[in-house]
């Protein structure tokens, strides 16, 4: 009766941007609560994952058209070596997740004096 549409899958869209400090990646999460996205760094990947169940229908009631989708995502990203992996923060605003990844100071070869035997 209100027709049928083929919804875009849950995948959220991402933006990555770096400044010279870190990296920020934000993944656009709208419907998702803080409590149902999960963020974990093994070795060098990240990976977020948000899983979303459907609300159950009270008996006196029915769907004439259903489009709040239950379903699952996951999403990786491959971390460059250059970065503190326990310094990652997040933060869940407005749908939007957002990811801070601090980049580690690269390493200086240590300056010294060499004598001339």
């Amino acid at each position: 009766i209100f027709g049928h549409d083929d919804l875009a899958h849950l995948t959220p869209r991402v933006n990555i941007t770096e400044t010279p400090e870190k990296f920020v990646v934000s993944l656009r999460v709208p419907g998702f609560a803080k409590d149902e996205l999960k963020i974990s760094a093994e070795k060098d990947t990240l990976t977020v994952k948000g899983e979303k169940s459907t609300s159950a229908s009270t008996e006196n009631e029915r769907f004439l058209r259903r489009e709040f989708q239950a379903g699952s995502f996951s999403r990786s990203f491959q971390l460059p070596e250059t970065v503190r992996v326990e310094g990652i923060t997040a933060e869940h605003v407005n749908g939007v997740l957002s990811l801070s990844i601090p980049k580690s100071e690269p390493a200086r070869p240590e300056a010294r004096e060499i004598s001339i035997a």
